[in-house]
């Protein structure tokens, strides 16, 4: 017999947090969070809870854990843009579809509570928040903003009736395919006829004054698609504080123009993907030397995060970027670089890569019924 749970407590949180630890025990793919950080993200205190209502829920067998899934309503979504979902995210379930359906009716009946007309899943509160669920590229190591899952989660999905909606890839990269004279002169080509400069920083605290400047350039190059929620500015606090303290202010590039105005940004960053393996979820005693050694020893980055003015897009300021991505990643002895996950209707963002010869290694979607 299945019993679902609604999480409240700390101690809940904890459990729920830590059961894809057990899940994915001996899985050479997937990336455990740090635990602390994850559960202080649950906190009813939380800004993001300002605009988002969310409900947490624990799947039992026999008295052990066997499934988690939160369920969410981003209201800015619904009234601003018009979509009644509920989300859903945070799934992990054993290979069992009687859990899985378990977990979901939690999640219809928390939208027809609130009277939606779909769910959809996985994915977060925002869209700062990993989603897409892993359809291919099983074999390769998570990164810390892709969803890692048995090759079983999309089936049984499927097998509830549910169909895929969002679509995104991956691509991988080998630096080596960097044409490093023709970047170079096609930056210099594009800094000389729009007067741009490029930003650097050797401090994150040199890089504050800038950050909410990129998440304002960054709500104004997804406004376009249609799957994009506004980041707001409680929301860029929250994030600030989740990722910046991963950041190296080497591995982060800004354009500005003549008048002092950024028109693109790219936040890349090393891997901590096996780091964090190593630090097991927490950062002490040792969990922090893992990840410090990541960022003075790796041949693997990850692109976190690209803006464009759509008013520059044809003028080519990524080519700055690109230069300066080259340059970094050279002094860093990065050698291989992956995406973040890549909306398949962007076409824009994808034709960045198309000179790099990607290779799409990862694909994933999300899920969508109607309620």
């Amino acid at each position: 017999m299945i019993t679902i749970k609604q999480v409240h407590t700390k101690e809940d949180f904890t459990t729920f947090v830590k059961f894809p630890f057990s899940l994915y025990k001996g899985n050479k793919y997937w990336v455990p969070p740090m635990i602390k950080e994850e559960v202080k993200s649950f906190d009813p205190n939380n800004d993001i809870f300002k605009t988002v209502d969310a409900h947490f829920y624990l799947a039992y067998k026999n008295n052990t854990v066997v499934g988690r899934i939160a369920c969410c309503i981003n209201w800015t979504e619904v009234n601003d843009l018009h979509k009644r979902k509920v989300r859903f995210g945070w799934f992990e379930t054993i290979d069992d579809i009687e859990v899985t359906k378990a977990l979901l009716e939690q999640v219809e009946k928390f939208g027809k509570e609130h009277n939606m007309d779909y769910i959809e899943g996985p994915m977060g509160f925002s869209n700062m928040d990993k989603a897409g669920m892993l359809t291919n590229g099983f074999d390769y190591i998570a990164t810390m903003i892709g969803i890692y899952n048995y090759e079983y989660y999309p089936n049984h999905l499927k097998q509830l009736g549910f169909k895929p909606e969002a679509e995104w890839i991956e691509y991988q990269v080998d630096i080596a395919t960097f044409d490093q004279e023709k970047i170079a002169k096609m930056a210099k080509m594009v800094q000389d006829r729009y007067e741009l400069k490029l930003l650097e920083f050797a401090t994150i605290k040199e890089l504050m004054p800038y950050v909410d400047e990129m998440f304002a350039l960054l709500n104004k190059t997804y406004a376009d698609l249609q799957s994009f929620v506004p980041i707001e500015s409680f929301q860029v606090e929250h994030y600030k504080k989740k990722y910046l303290k991963f950041i190296h202010p080497d591995f982060i590039s800004c354009v500005m123009n003549k008048n002092n105005k950024m028109v693109a940004f790219a936040i890349t960053m090393p891997s901590f993907s096996k780091a964090f393996q190593k630090a097991n979820g927490k950062l002490f005693p040792f969990g922090f030397l893992h990840l410090l050694k990541a960022v003075k020893t790796n041949d693997h980055a990850e692109f976190y995060l690209i803006g464009v003015d759509p008013d520059y897009r044809s003028k080519g300021p990524t080519a700055l970027i690109f230069e300066q991505i080259y340059a970094s990643f050279s002094k860093h002895k990065i050698q291989f670089i992956e995406t973040n996950p890549l909306l398949v209707e962007n076409i824009k963002i994808q034709q960045l890569w198309k000179s790099f010869n990607p290779i799409i290694h990862k694909e994933r979607k999300t899920f969508r019924k109607d309620l």
